[in-house]
């Protein structure tokens, strides 16, 4: 079979199934498939118009991809409006079942993924939106790392960095709205630094017990969205922020810095100013750039960008903006923010309306069509 070929096809076919409405990444795998099936088929039937039989399979591909992601959010949905459980007994596996989900067999990535959709309870859709990548994606991976557990003993734990990774993702989900998810995943990690020495459990402690200390100020009564710098610093929880701060120095006095102690020691400093204006920013920018050694992640790049507009003015905050990739999610946000503090109004409002169009989330999208129309008012418009 001349492979040549089939590459020369695969564009044009790609472009095919997305003319038909298919999502880009989910019309790469169906081609994908297509292409294995090519491999396999036409040695011994070459077909007389290779196109149209690529396009042909790689489009029943799709739907029946289609048709199982439909079938799966259904069960999703049926369980989700299911009743609460009954009575059960006060021992509580569930820390237990994060460590054996976290199987050894796994990439820590398909574990995190398997662990936060078996045991956490979110959505593969909260999962795909949790990793920047579509549902669809994240719904294959998935079903690759069921399919590779199945059949294994689980008798072996995972490690536990991938566990506090699933903690993470459970306790950014509830912290975007479900506040008893978010609680969920503080009691897990207080029972995982009890049985665990090790600083990257006591500083994601700390970042948990931090941010959940703002969560009372962060919305106002009608539900909008209070940005950190607006909310009422009297209503955050000054006992959890205390216990968050004396959780971090001790992990931090082991000089064994991980990125969950560099995220708190963040919340940490935010937590230490009286007011937004007292803000430590140059302290921040260094925090965020050990972050940014630790992880190489883009999300703390993005950050760092804002706190680099706070502490050295927010053209350097537009110049380190323009270093990232403009994809990235509340990318266009952040850059409202900062071409508003540099005076820039006119383009700050339609960066934030471009910004809501984009946001996923309820209420953020509110608050940026808000912040543009604010804008907007100013401008006479």
């Amino acid at each position: 079979m001349d492979g040549t070929l089939l590459r020369s096809l695969t564009p044009s076919v790609l472009g095919i199934l997305v003319r038909r409405g298919a999502d880009f990444a989910a019309a790469e795998d169906a081609v994908q498939e297509a292409l294995v099936e090519a491999l396999r088929v036409w040695p011994a039937d070459p077909p007389r118009d290779p196109r149209a039989w690529l396009v042909t399979v790689a489009w029943r591909r799709f739907l029946d991809a289609a048709r199982a992601d439909a079938a799966r959010r259904r069960r999703e949905d049926r369980v989700e409006e299911e009743p609460a459980p009954g009575p059960a007994s006060d021992e509580d596996d569930t820390l237990r079942l994060y460590f054996l989900c976290a199987h050894p067999s796994l990439t820590p990535s398909s574990a995190v993924a398997l662990t936060l959709r078996a045991v956490g309870g979110l959505t593969t859709r909260q999962i795909a939106r949790a990793y920047l990548v579509p549902e669809a994606t994240m719904a294959q991976r998935i079903s690759r790392a069921k399919r590779t557990v199945a059949g294994v003993r689980f008798d072996r734990p995972g490690d536990v960095a991938t566990v506090l990774r699933v903690l993470y993702l459970v306790f950014n989900e509830g912290y975007s709205g479900d506040v008893d998810l978010a609680a969920e995943a503080i009691r897990l990690t207080r029972q995982l630094a009890a049985v665990v020495d090790h600083p990257e459990v006591a500083g994601l402690l700390a970042l948990m017990l931090l941010h959940h200390a703002r969560r009372d100020a962060r919305t106002a009564p009608d539900g909008a969205l209070v940005p950190l710098a607006e909310q009422d610093r009297g209503r955050w929880d000054t006992r959890a922020v205390a216990e968050g701060v004396a959780i971090l120095r001790g992990a931090l006095a082991r000089d064994r810095l991980g990125e969950f102690q560099a995220q708190a020691a963040v919340a940490a400093l935010h937590a230490d100013a009286p007011t937004a204006e007292e803000t430590d920013w140059v302290q921040i920018v260094e925090w965020y750039d050990e972050l940014v050694r630790l992880t190489d992640s883009p999300v703390a790049r993005l950050n760092r960008a804002v706190a680099v507009g706070e502490a050295d003015g927010p053209h350097a905050g537009l110049a380190a903006l323009a270093r990232l990739d403009a994809s990235l999610p509340r990318h266009t946000a952040v850059a409202a923010h900062l071409h508003e503090r540099a005076g820039d109004r006119e383009r700050a409002a339609v960066l934030y309306a471009e910004a809501a169009g984009k946001a996923s989330d309820l209420a953020e999208r509110d608050h940026l069509t808000r912040q543009a129309a604010r804008l907007n008012t100013r401008l006479g418009r």
